[in-house]
């Protein structure tokens, strides 16, 4: 990585590390709402609304491939 780039990251990170600490409790707050909404969205109804639907109906990789494949190739109807 290039010195200009690296300096660009450090500015970028800094920004919002600062941004964050100068943070009212209000946004905070908001904050703190949107990371546990997150958390649901991703942890939560992954696991009990969206199943691993190739590993549970398929054995091996190559089955799962050869699935998805063909599910890519067909034609519409």
């Amino acid at each position: 990585m290039s010195k200009k780039n690296q300096n660009t990251l450090q500015r970028i990170w800094s920004f919002y590390i600062s941004g964050f600490r100068n943070m009212s409790g209000w946004g905070r707050q908001v904050w703190l709402i949107i990371l546990i909404k997150l958390f649901i969205m991703f942890a939560i109804l992954k696991v009990f609304f969206f199943p691993n639907f190739l590993k549970t109906n398929f054995e091996t990789d190559r089955e799962r491939s050869d699935y998805v494949l063909e599910i890519l190739t067909k034609p519409k109807e």
